[in-house]
This record gives C-alpha cells, sequence and structure tokens, in this order.
C-alpha cells in the first residue's frame, strides 16, 4: 500500500490502536450515526447498475448498504485500517453481499482506475487527508463524467453537543482543545472541490442525535473506552471525578430509546462535469 507522507500520522493512529477501537466497537459507532442513514442515501441516489467507492469506509456498513443498492453493480470501501477491513470482510460475507471488495488503500494517491465509479460516497471519512486538494483531485479522477460525490462532514464543534460535552468533561478542568475538523466550512469545502474538478456543490445542514448507549451504564463504558486515555496523567480521586460528571451528564440525556446527544453534520452533494 502507497500511503502519502502527509497522512503517515492518520496511517499509525487509524491502523493501530484507534483503529482496533473501532473494530472492536464497529456496531455501536454505526449505530451511533444511524439517524443520517436514510438522507445520505437518498442523496447518493445509488443506481442498480452503479460502480460506488466508499472512502474511509471502515468497518463497511455503508459499503454493504450501496453494495445491495447496487446490485448489478458493485461497491469498493477503502480505508486505512486492516483491523476495520477485517471487519468489513467477514460481515460482507456473513450478510451476502456479493458485490462488495475491501482494499487496504490511501485514497488520496490510490491509482483507481479513471472514470471508473458513478458515486463516490464518504460518512465521516473524507476529513482526515493529509493534502485535501490532491486527494479529492484523485477521486474526481476516478469518478465518472456525470457521477456524484456525498460527502457526511462534521459542523463546527460549536453545534456539536456531543463532542463539545466529552471534550470539557475529559479535560478536567485543563485547556479544552478547539479546533475543528476539516470541512467544517462550507464556503471552503465548496472552494476546495471546485478546485478539486467537481462542480454544482451543495452543502446542507442536517441535525440528528447521536445514539450512545442502551443506559448511563452502557454509555459511559462505551465513552470512557473512547476518551479514557486523556485521563491517563490523572490521580485516582481526579479521574473518579470526570466519570461520575460524565455519568451525570449522561443521566440527563438519557430517554426512553437510550442515550442521545445532538449532533449537527454537512451532507455535502457534488457533480463531475
Amino acid at each position: 500500500m502507497r500511503v502519502d507522507p502527509s497522512n503517515d500520522r492518520m496511517l499509525k493512529a487509524w491502523d493501530g490502536d484507534d483503529g482496533s477501537l473501532w473494530a472492536k466497537r464497529a456496531k455501536r459507532f454505526n449505530d451511533g450515526v444511524a439517524a443520517y442513514r436514510d438522507l445520505f442515501f437518498s442523496a447518493a441516489d445509488v443506481q442498480a447498475a452503479d460502480h460506488v467507492l466508499d472512502v474511509g469506509c471502515g468497518a463497511g456498513q455503508t459499503t454493504r448498504d450501496a453494495a445491495r443498492l447496487a446490485a448489478e453493480g458493485s461497491a469498493l470501501g477503502v480505508d486505512l485500517s486492516s483491523e476495520m477491513l477485517g471487519v468489513a470482510r467477514r460481515l460482507a460475507e456473513e450478510e451476502r453481499v456479493p458485490n462488495v471488495s475491501f482494499e487496504q488503500a490511501d485514497a488520496q494517491v490510490h491509482p483507481f482506475a479513471e472514470a471508473r465509479f458513478d458515486v463516490v460516497i464518504s460518512r465521516h471519512g473524507s476529513m482526515f487527508f493529509g493534502a485535501p486538494l490532491a486527494a479529492f483531485s484523485n477521486l474526481a479522477r476516478a469518478t465518472r463524467p456525470g457521477g456524484r460525490l456525498v460527502l457526511l462532514t462534521w459542523q463546527p464543534l460549536r453545534l456539536n453537543e456531543w463532542i463539545t460535552t466529552f471534550r470539557t468533561i475529559f479535560a478536567a478542568g485543563r485547556a479544552v482543545p478547539s479546533s475543528d475538523l476539516a470541512l467544517s466550512d462550507p464556503a471552503e469545502t465548496e472552494r476546495l472541490l471546485l478546485s478539486a474538478g467537481y462542480a454544482d456543490v451543495r452543502c446542507t445542514a442536517v441535525n440528528k442525535p447521536m445514539y450512545f448507549g442502551r443506559d448511563v451504564d452502557d454509555a459511559a463504558d462505551f465513552i470512557v473506552e473512547q476518551h479514557g486515555g486523556r485521563l491517563s496523567d490523572l490521580d485516582d480521586t481526579a479521574r473518579a471525578g470526570v466519570i461520575q460528571a460524565l455519568r451525570a451528564d449522561l443521566a440527563e440525556h438519557q430517554t426512553d430509546r437510550g442515550v442521545f446527544y445532538g449532533s449537527a453534520a454537512w451532507l455535502v452533494e457534488a457533480r463531475r462535469p
């Protein structure tokens, strides 16, 4: 696998501990953003004979969903995480989805066949490129004329209750990271995609509740597993205080369907002219 040097840090994370956690918790991560599924695939408008590329596919839920829609075509999922791709392949076999495949690849530099794909999708997987213009130019090259690009990216952090809440709690009185994720500014995203070779770029604000667990215990286990490393330099009393604060906040977000927090995303759509 060729990886651009600008993505070495992402490779270390996603083909390392981060990828291991996401592989282990694949169902929970997918359940967390399940409320976005219908509008995402409505925008993608996958047809029966389409060939679909899923960028940053993780454990492959969106790739398998796309393959089912493209029953006479195909879906390829690419990701940096070998463990998540292992889960994706296993689930595709268990679910009997024959027209799906997965490849460990850096989509920024991978030599996709030119104009191969009718639809390129990415559900929160396109925000991590070291060189976004090079990456989306490569994806545009792989999209057939008239083909579609559909992304889900996060809006600014201040609009995402789940991110700001957990960052603040796990900061435990220390400085709270404030940098937004890439592609959170729609004007910058439009300029980027136009420069990369796409046209008719549209960013639509969408807000959905994110699921974190059946109840406080279940959600706390999941969130601490994700973010607990931030507490490694605290003493036992301080760590206990963070967990107590987390559980109290989770209790305030408990509903009869589970624990939910507000989230805000951009549905990004573009076309290859």
